[in-house]
């Protein structure tokens, strides 16, 4: 707990390869793998022997926009429009904080297309803010605001352009034993990654 808040803290690796792939093998609190291979978003934890697999463009989790830095799509496809933050503020000063406006689909609203995201009846709609490193323009920290509430902060450091990666490296092969789940991740898992 921290304010009253529940924080939940887990560390490891993220590689993400052109076009729309990453791999994000957790280390802590618990071992854990997020595995997008171009067309399936994977998520496996070894303790529950169960692997979930969904098509990856129908996948809610968090870590699918993320695709973006993958190469599979661009920011305008996931941010009707990128503006300089006024109400939060970069944790550095050689930091510059980014709002990004989110799109929603409109058949979701009735319609057809996308559009800007419109307020939720609790009157708070999801947010998305990059934190950029002014002179590299390194993505220092990713940080999510949800109706309801829930804030998800992703952090990044170390980054190292193209480095060489084995093709494996972004193939999930169930281990023996493991059972497949079709599907959508449960919300609590897709909220806490």
């Amino acid at each position: 707990m921290e304010n009253g808040r529940v924080v939940r803290t887990e560390a490891g690796t993220v590689y993400f390869r052109r076009p729309g792939k990453m791999r994000w093998q957790y280390e802590s609190s618990e071992k854990s793998l997020f595995l997008v291979d171009g067309k399936t978003a994977w998520f496996y934890v070894p303790s529950d022997h169960t692997v979930t697999r969904v098509p990856a463009k129908q996948s809610a989790d968090l870590r699918t926009p993320l695709a973006v830095l993958a190469g599979e799509m661009r920011v305008s496809r996931v941010c009707a429009r990128v503006e300089v933050a006024l109400e939060e503020k970069a944790e550095r000063e050689d930091h510059v904080l980014l709002h990004c406006v989110l799109r929603i689909a409109k058949h979701e609203q009735g319609g057809k297309g996308v559009s800007a995201q419109a307020a939720p009846a609790d009157g708070r709609a999801d947010e998305v803010f990059f934190e950029i490193v002014r002179d590299t323009g390194d993505l220092a920290r990713l940080l999510v605001n949800q109706s309801g509430g829930v804030e998800i902060e992703f952090r990044f450091e170390n980054w190292r352009i193209d480095p060489p990666l084995p093709d494996s490296l972004f193939r999930f092969e169930p281990p023996v034993g493991v059972a497949i789940v079709n599907g959508e991740l449960a919300a609590g898992d897709a909220a806490v990654k």
